[in-house]
């Protein structure tokens, strides 16, 4: 029986998000491409990520490529929430709301009169999403460098025996927006089932504790503290170090099993090294990864890279090459994941979900980025646009 349906899953839902930057805004975004109503409350500077911009980019402009990046299908209103006047709009708002999304420091939401004991009043079937660095009791601020650095990221990415390097995203605000995701459907799922609300909160120090996954079961379980070993893995080898053909062409290895490396060595022409003892299982390889790597890097380097992507690729010999963000946007198998660009903002967006399933179709299209303020009037904020003649709380 076909179950599926025209509407997108979450239509009907309505969201408020106070939150900046990319944790909670990815969230709103995830929402937003789901069908959900996605306001975006911005105090009358907006978003600082509006002012976030490359050298390549207009000046002039209030939607920066990274604005852009977490913003797409929502409505921004400006209201200024150190007035009564602003924070009534927000109170008005959340009568009628579903989900809150909160980025504060902890106690700047109850201070500004917006914290979930306060709103949840309003609406006892409230769910607030709320955002912190290191837990709601910690009033130090969250950076995504610096918990990179703190929660062991940086040290395990460098190369051996060379500085720690930071991801080239914000990868600690990424995985707690997809724990706060999580969070959140569980909310929305025990709701249904009690039509009670919920406060959900995720740190970013915890969701990078929660990821670092066999790196932190390795020091758990042996004492001993994973080591830097630039794109190489502690305990597959040869996994992830990048080579480079006689071509120019960079790629990676992921050879997982003893039948896989077996297969690798007859595309390169060493069919003996799958049986050598050094080499002949995967836990040989690790112990003598560095003879192995030696003799990868030079025989790789007398062949055709791109030859022997396609070799493997024939032999289903897990391999890659290695490409920019753009070659791999440009890619055939990336167009389901861009949205089409919208009249007054003429660029592609990228998506945030990622999972499909025939019981629901995909957005097709999303409002672009909104311009600050764009909405105000139309959801009738707009006296919260600016601040004046507004009085100040206390």
């Amino acid at each position: 029986m076909n179950n599926a349906s025209t509407e997108l899953p979450l239509c009907g839902l309505r969201v408020l998000e106070l939150a900046s930057v990319l944790a909670g805004p990815q969230v709103g975004q995830f929402l937003a491409e789901l069908g959900a109503e996605v306001i975006k409350i911005e105090p009358p500077t907006g978003d600082v990520t509006r002012t976030w911009k490359t050298p390549a980019e207009a000046s002039g402009t209030d939607v920066s490529a990274y604005f852009a990046c977490a913003n797409w299908g929502k409505q921004s209103v400006v209201a200024d929430l150190r007035t009564e006047a602003g924070l009534q709009q927000v109170q008005q708002l959340v009568h009628q709301a579903d989900i809150v999304l909160a980025s504060y420091k902890p106690g700047d939401a109850e201070k500004l009169r917006v914290d979930y004991a306060t709103l949840g009043a309003h609406n006892p079937r409230l769910i607030y999403g709320q955002i912190t660095g290191y837990g709601p009791h910690e009033p130090r601020a969250g950076y995504d460098a610096v918990v990179q650095a703190e929660a062991g990221f940086m040290y395990l990415n460098g190369p051996p025996g060379g500085e720690p390097l930071k991801m080239p995203v914000a990868l600690m605000d990424l995985l707690a927006a997809h724990q706060l995701k999580e969070g959140l459907l569980t909310a929305l799922y025990r709701r249904e089932r009690t039509g009670l609300g919920a406060l959900v909160h995720v740190s970013l120090w915890e969701a990078g504790l929660a990821s670092l996954a066999n790196q932190g079961s390795t020091y758990l379980v042996t004492g001993h503290d994973p080591q830097a070993l630039g794109s190489g893995h502690p305990s597959i080898v040869p996994y992830g170090t990048v080579y480079r053909g006689a071509d120019g062409v960079r790629l990676i290895l992921a050879v997982g099993t003893d039948r896989q490396f077996g297969q690798l060595c007859g595309a390169l022409g060493q069919p003996a090294w799958a049986s050598d003892a050094r080499f002949e299982t995967n836990g040989a390889r690790v112990q003598h990864r560095q003879a192995l790597e030696e003799l990868l890097h030079e025989r790789i380097g007398q062949v055709s890279g791109a030859a022997l992507l396609a070799e493997l690729a024939q032999l289903a010999v897990p391999a890659g090459a290695v490409r920019t963000a753009g070659q791999a946007l440009a890619e055939p198998a990336a167009a389901g994941m861009l949205m089409p660009a919208q009249p007054g903002f003429g660029h592609l967006g990228l998506r945030t979900v990622a999972f499909r399933s025939p019981q629901w179709p995909v957005a097709e299209a999303l409002a672009p980025p909104p311009h600050l303020g764009q909405h105000s009037e139309e959801l009738g904020a707009a006296s919260g646009a600016s601040g004046e003649n507004q009085t100040p709380l206390n």
